[in-house]
């Protein structure tokens, strides 16, 4: 290789290493600072949905989140400080929205001041229905469930009784069993089953009303509902025209109204089953009332004592061969000689000459 090309060789790769060089100078001081790790801070107890005041906080209500250390109050429930499973049967006080931390302030406990009253819906009213095994689902009902209520009566009458069953009111939510508002668990966390001898139910002040005369009908029995039972009555009502959305809502207010009306109580479009419906050796139809009876018989009886006396009457005046007809009403009697006669008021011109001739002359009795 000659001079000229070695120098040219030399002289290339001198500048090669040095654009490398800059060139990793030139990015090495661009590149961007590493970002500093933000301050961790403790687990604070969050809402994972909406919870409406009266909402009773079940497992899934509620959740730890990760948040900052410099927003933590002394209010919020804290990880390793507190145990979610005390807080479960609690109710909500004030509204919580999704992700807002839970405070100690907002919920209330059972055996607290006011406790049920919070777990009112506004303007709902709280009833107490007595259950049985057979009544209350086999202790299947638990706080927060729906149920519907079904009344089974005698109707009295004559001959067979009428045994009827009605569902009276539908989509009802259950407040307490006894005068528990949560589930109870064993040490496995498994939900234990248990009888009970009250239900408290959610209802309206006009469907409480009608519980109270429903318990002296007869016998209630709960039924409890599916949970998809309510999104789909919702349907069926928007379907219908029951349920209407007001024009211009928000998307939160439409869910809010939608919301409220899956929770209503219903008390319309209730159905019945008698026993004829189970069974071809009981009656399908009301039996007659033994009073009501025995006073169409007491007036047909007395029907047929009036047309017979009135066919005696009839009998007798044609014995004595008078052709004059029956009459009702006020009539004198007119007196001539040894025979007497019973003219009534207005009868024939013939009559009436014959009483206006007996005023002068024999008595008038």
């Amino acid at each position: 290789m000659d001079r000229k090309k070695l120098v040219l060789l030399i002289g290339a790769l001198i500048i090669a290493v040095g654009t490398a060089f800059a060139a990793r100078t030139l990015f090495a001081g661009s590149a961007a600072p590493e970002a500093e790790a933000a301050p961790v801070g403790p687990k604070v107890l969050v809402a994972q949905r909406q919870l409406p005041a009266g909402t009773i906080i079940t497992a899934d209500a509620m959740g730890y989140q990760q948040w900052p250390e410099e927003l933590v109050q002394d209010a919020y429930f804290i990880d390793g400080e507190s145990d979610i499973n005390q807080l479960l049967g609690t109710v909500v006080r004030h509204p919580i929205t999704a992700g807002e931390p839970v405070t100690q302030g907002s919920l209330v406990s059972p055996g607290d001041r006011g406790f049920l009253a919070a777990a009112l819906s506004p303007g709902m009213r709280a009833v107490t229905v007595p259950v049985s095994a057979r009544t209350g689902v086999a202790g299947f009902i638990f706080p927060g469930d729906r149920v519907d209520l079904v009344l089974t009566q005698t109707v009295k009458g004559e001959g067979r009784d009428l045994k009827a069953a009605e569902t009276v009111l539908r989509n009802i939510r259950v407040l307490a069993t006894d005068q528990s508002t949560e589930q109870i668990t064993d040490e496995e966390g498994k939900t234990v089953v248990r009888a009970f001898r009250t239900v408290t139910i959610e209802v309206t002040p006009k469907i409480a009303e009608k519980v109270a005369v429903a318990q002296t009908v007869g016998t209630l029995s709960m039924v409890l509902r599916s949970i998809a039972d309510n999104q789909a009555d919702l349907e069926r009502a928007i379907a219908s025209g029951d349920v209407r959305i007001p024009e211009g809502a928000t998307p939160e207010e439409e869910e809010k109204f939608l919301r409220d009306a899956v929770s209503r109580p219903i008390d319309k479009g209730t159905t019945f089953s008698t026993g004829g419906d189970v069974s071809r050796f009981q009656r399908k139809s009301i039996p007659e009332d033994p009073e009501a009876r025995r006073a169409r018989e007491r007036a047909q009886a007395k029907a047929e004592r009036e047309r017979d006396r009135q066919a005696r009457f009839n009998r007798s005046s044609a014995g004595r061969g008078s052709a004059t007809p029956v009459r009702s009403g006020p009539s004198v009697r007119v007196t001539r000689g040894k025979a007497t006669e019973q003219v009534p008021v207005g009868a024939p011109a013939g009559a009436q000459g014959a009483a206006a001739g007996a005023q002068t002359g024999p008595l008038i009795r």
